[in-house]
Protein backbone atom coordinates (compact mmCIF):
# COMPACT_ATOMS: atom_id res chain seq x y z
CA UNK A 1 0.00 0.00 0.00
CA UNK A 2 1.32 3.41 -0.99
CA UNK A 3 1.69 6.18 1.54
CA UNK A 4 3.37 9.56 1.55
CA UNK A 5 3.55 11.18 4.98
CA UNK A 6 4.85 14.73 5.34
CA UNK A 7 6.16 16.19 8.56
CA UNK A 8 8.20 19.12 9.80
CA UNK A 9 5.83 22.00 9.21
CA UNK A 10 5.07 24.62 11.80
CA UNK A 11 5.19 28.29 12.71
CA UNK A 12 8.44 30.13 12.07
CA UNK A 13 9.49 33.76 12.06
CA UNK A 14 10.58 35.49 8.85
CA UNK A 15 14.20 34.65 8.11
CA UNK A 16 13.95 31.34 9.90
CA UNK A 17 14.37 27.80 8.60
CA UNK A 18 12.38 24.60 8.48
CA UNK A 19 13.09 21.15 7.13
CA UNK A 20 10.16 19.19 5.73
CA UNK A 21 10.32 15.45 5.39
CA UNK A 22 8.25 13.06 3.29
CA UNK A 23 8.36 9.40 4.22
CA UNK A 24 7.36 7.10 1.38
CA UNK A 25 6.11 3.52 1.54
CA UNK A 26 4.88 1.12 -1.10
CA UNK A 27 7.36 2.36 -3.70
CA UNK A 28 10.96 3.52 -3.81
CA UNK A 29 11.91 7.19 -4.11
CA UNK A 30 15.22 6.23 -5.68
CA UNK A 31 13.47 5.23 -8.91
CA UNK A 32 10.83 7.96 -8.84
CA UNK A 33 10.79 11.65 -9.76
CA UNK A 34 9.74 13.37 -6.55
CA UNK A 35 8.33 16.83 -6.03
CA UNK A 36 7.25 19.27 -3.38
CA UNK A 37 4.22 21.42 -4.11
CA UNK A 38 2.56 24.08 -2.02
CA UNK A 39 -0.82 25.70 -1.89
CA UNK A 40 -1.50 29.01 -0.20
CA UNK A 41 -5.02 30.09 0.79
CA UNK A 42 -6.99 31.20 -2.24
CA UNK A 43 -4.23 30.22 -4.65
CA UNK A 44 -3.58 27.30 -6.95
CA UNK A 45 -1.19 24.55 -6.00
CA UNK A 46 2.27 25.29 -7.36
CA UNK A 47 5.42 23.28 -7.89
CA UNK A 48 8.18 24.17 -5.44
CA UNK A 49 10.98 21.83 -6.49
CA UNK A 50 11.51 18.61 -8.43
CA UNK A 51 14.26 16.02 -8.02
CA UNK A 52 15.05 13.40 -10.62
CA UNK A 53 15.77 9.73 -10.12
CA UNK A 54 19.50 10.41 -10.12
CA UNK A 55 19.20 13.13 -7.48
CA UNK A 56 19.41 16.11 -9.80
CA UNK A 57 17.19 19.12 -9.07
CA UNK A 58 15.46 19.61 -12.38
CA UNK A 59 12.86 22.27 -11.66
CA UNK A 60 12.04 24.86 -9.02
CA UNK A 61 9.89 27.93 -8.51
CA UNK A 62 11.74 31.19 -9.10
CA UNK A 63 10.51 32.46 -5.75
CA UNK A 64 12.46 29.80 -3.83
CA UNK A 65 15.70 29.89 -5.82
CA UNK A 66 18.69 29.98 -3.51
CA UNK A 67 16.56 29.47 -0.41
CA UNK A 68 15.01 25.98 -0.71
CA UNK A 69 16.67 22.69 -1.54
CA UNK A 70 15.06 19.32 -2.21
CA UNK A 71 16.95 16.11 -1.50
CA UNK A 72 16.41 12.37 -1.29
CA UNK A 73 17.65 9.75 1.15
CA UNK A 74 17.33 6.47 -0.69
CA UNK A 75 18.32 4.42 2.37
CA UNK A 76 15.44 5.89 4.38
CA UNK A 77 13.10 6.20 1.38
CA UNK A 78 12.44 9.83 2.20
CA UNK A 79 12.42 13.16 0.41
CA UNK A 80 13.21 16.39 2.23
CA UNK A 81 12.83 20.09 1.59
CA UNK A 82 15.24 22.37 3.38
CA UNK A 83 13.75 25.85 3.56
CA UNK A 84 15.93 28.77 4.59
CA UNK A 85 15.33 32.50 4.85
CA UNK A 86 11.60 31.92 4.97
CA UNK A 87 9.26 34.74 4.02
CA UNK A 88 5.61 35.35 4.87
CA UNK A 89 4.70 34.57 1.26
CA UNK A 90 6.04 31.03 1.79
CA UNK A 91 3.07 30.37 4.05
CA UNK A 92 1.17 27.44 2.57
CA UNK A 93 0.35 23.79 2.91
CA UNK A 94 3.25 21.81 1.49
CA UNK A 95 2.64 18.52 -0.27
CA UNK A 96 4.93 15.72 -1.32
CA UNK A 97 4.21 14.18 -4.72
CA UNK A 98 5.49 11.08 -6.50
CA UNK A 99 5.75 11.53 -10.25
CA UNK A 100 7.24 9.42 -12.99
CA UNK A 101 8.54 6.05 -11.89
CA UNK A 102 11.48 4.49 -13.71
CA UNK A 103 10.53 1.16 -12.17
CA UNK A 104 6.92 1.11 -13.40
CA UNK A 105 7.36 3.29 -16.48
CA UNK A 106 4.37 5.42 -15.51
CA UNK A 107 3.40 8.51 -13.52
CA UNK A 108 2.42 7.44 -10.03
CA UNK A 109 0.77 10.74 -8.99
CA UNK A 110 0.72 9.88 -5.30
CA UNK A 111 0.12 12.71 -2.83
CA UNK A 112 0.68 13.13 0.84
CA UNK A 113 -1.80 14.80 3.18
CA UNK A 114 0.25 17.98 3.41
CA UNK A 115 1.97 19.86 6.21
CA UNK A 116 1.24 23.46 7.16
CA UNK A 117 4.04 26.03 7.07
CA UNK A 118 3.28 29.43 8.53
CA UNK A 119 5.82 32.25 8.38
CA UNK A 120 4.85 35.09 10.66
CA UNK A 121 6.27 37.35 13.31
Amino acid sequence: QVHLVESGGGLVQPGGSLRLSCEASGFTVSSTVMMWYRQAPGKERELVERISTNGEITDYADSVKGRFCISKDNTKNTVSLQMNNLKPEDTAVYFCNAGWSYYSGSVLNYWGQGTQVTVSS
